[in-house]
């Protein structure tokens, strides 16, 4: 029988590993070199938050109400746009966005922005609080051992996405990369905003 840890690790892992908002902003961040700890702290501790609530029962309540779920994916959609757009206007300007701007973006404003990456996309809590939730339930007592598991594999990922993106950063020394991976990040947003809408 596999270990409910190694299941949790390897399940978490999966879901967090594909490309979404929150991914995208850490990449950048990473290239970037801004605020790294913080922002990869801050997710990883979001999703410890999220997965021990998906474990103590929330999922079961989200499901119970789906407005809850309808009322996060209008807040979501409109928050991606909205960032989507940002991104896509910093990719049409011409200024380079070079690792070497280090401490350019406050703290405050990039956890802000960190915090809403998070917390307004409802997949987000699709993932974490009903799936892993669901799936660390179905290991009866062992469902805290499926969770420790899943946060782990949290912790990693994005730990590795952020202080990883570093490596990218000689790729990142000229403008037109920059207006490349803000345009990449501005499909991806939009793209994700409409699925959210018409989902």
């Amino acid at each position: 029988m596999t270990s409910p840890l190694l299941v949790g690790f390897l399940t978490s892992f999966t879901l967090i590993a594909a490309i979404g908002a929150q991914n995208a902003f850490v990449l950048r961040q990473g290239i970037r070199r801004e605020h790294v700890l913080a922002v990869v702290s801050v997710c990883a501790v979001s999703d410890l938050l999220l997965i021990t609530a998906g474990i103590a029962g929330i999922g079961a309540l989200i499901t119970a109400h789906p407005n809850t779920v309808a009322v996060a994916k209008i807040g979501g959609a409109a928050f991606l746009f909205g960032y989507g757009a940002m991104a896509a206007r910093r990719a049409l300007r011409s200024a380079s966005m070079a690792p070497a701007q280090n401490g350019s973006t406050r703290l405050l404003s990039v956890l802000l922005t960190c915090l809403a990456m998070t917390f307004l996309n409802p997949h987000v809590y699709l993932d974490t609080v009903v799936l892993l939730g669901t799936l660390a339930n179905q290991h009866a007592d062992s469902r805290w051992l499926f969770g420790v598991g899943a946060v782990t594999a949290s912790v990693v990922w994005f730990f590795s996405l952020g202080f990883g993106a570093r490596r990218l950063a000689g790729l990142f020394a000229t403008p037109l990369t920059w207006r490349i991976l803000d345009g990449l990040i501005a499909v991806v947003m939009i793209g994700l905003g409409i699925s959210l809408v018409v989902g």
